[in-house]
């Protein structure tokens, strides 16, 4: 009799991005806050894994439960769970998260087509990416290793995602996320913004943010310390 050999499982670690939210009580309150950020830049955190520090709370099995199917009530989806006390949640919760490394990052949602992603290039020496091609509505890019520049426009409902500073040499409608690997010295240019959210590291502006007197005009941002500046370029 011929005994089927059988094969070993392989398990492989793997880090992904996600937005990092942190809870503040009252949660009622911070609820409505996230409310209003949503309001202003709808669809933020569509399609994106979110991960959950509730450090600063106290909440039992119970209340993170809750909070966790509000969160769902906002299309908001828990990846994970850090600062968590609680030790008994069985099969209620979502698992429990650690060593993270802090950073604003991103996923690419579902059905989007991405048109570059550095993670599945073998370029180590590479420190920039070129795109050719307008970034249409539900496209993302995503480069981490260094600076994105865009030949061409960001649609609304695209976002462009750099690890250093990002250039669009045409409309900017979607997002626009540079230095999420920390880098705080990266900038954000373009030629003509209508942006729906800009970030540096961990600092945003949404659209209601930027200034009339700089809308569908060539912008540059920056970070100031612990604030996201935004002006002209002449």
């Amino acid at each position: 009799m011929v005994v089927p050999t059988r094969q070993s499982l392989m398990f492989r670690a793997r880090s992904y991005m996600a937005f990092v939210l942190s809870p503040q009580p009252p949660i009622e309150n911070w609820l409505a806050d996230l409310d209003a950020s949503i309001e202003h830049a709808k669809g933020l955190f569509g399609h994106h894994p979110v991960a959950l520090d509730l450090s600063a709370t106290d909440l039992d099995a119970k209340g993170i439960a809750s909070l966790v199917t509000s969160l769902n009530e906002r299309h908001i989806r828990v990846l994970g769970i850090e600062g968590m006390t609680v030790t008994d949640a069985g099969e209620i919760l979502p698992p429990a998260l650690r060593g993270g490394r802090e950073g604003l990052a991103f996923q690419l949602p579902p059905g989007a087509v991405a048109v570059e992603n550095a993670s599945t290039q073998k370029r180590p020496k590479k420190a920039s990416l070129f795109v050719e091609k307008p970034v249409r509505s539900g496209q993302s890019v995503v480069f981490t290793d260094g600076d994105v520049t865009v030949i061409g426009s960001v649609g609304s409902g695209a976002e462009v995602i750099a690890g250093g500073s990002i250039h669009v040499y045409g409309t900017l409608r979607g997002r626009a996320i540079a230095g999420v690997t920390g880098d705080e010295c990266a900038r954000i240019f373009c030629r003509r913004v209508e942006a729906e959210f800009l970030a540096i590291d961990s600092y945003y502006k949404t659209a209601d943010d930027i200034g009339a007197d700089l809308q569908s005009k060539p912008i540059q941002a920056w970070l100031d310390g612990k604030m996201l500046m935004i002006s002209a370029l002449h």
